[in-house]
């Protein structure tokens, strides 16, 4: 998949990276972040990845470079309203 050449500032993404093949099991791994689009020069994309919905993980900023982009997808805002049990 090409990787956009204009990423809009602010947008919610979710970005698939190569981290490599596991040296154990010989399989390919991979790495999903979730986030809003802090720049992209094109060579690096900076990335606020979100606090995860349990609170285990805050937000952070990240660093990706182009080189292990695998897939970038835009993604909707998450939802503030609980579901009802």
């Amino acid at each position: 998949m090409p990787i956009p050449h204009e990423i809009p500032t602010g947008a919610r993404i979710v970005v698939r990276i190569c981290e490599g093949v596991d040296p154990t099991d010989q399989r390919m791994k991979f790495r999903d972040f979730v986030g809003h689009v802090r720049s992209w020069d094109g060579q690096t994309l900076e990335l606020l990845r979100d606090a995860t919905a349990n609170g285990s993980r805050p937000a952070q900023r990240v660093g990706i470079p182009a080189d292990t982009i695998v897939t970038i997808k835009p993604i909707p805002e998450r939802s503030m309203t609980r579901p009802r049990p």
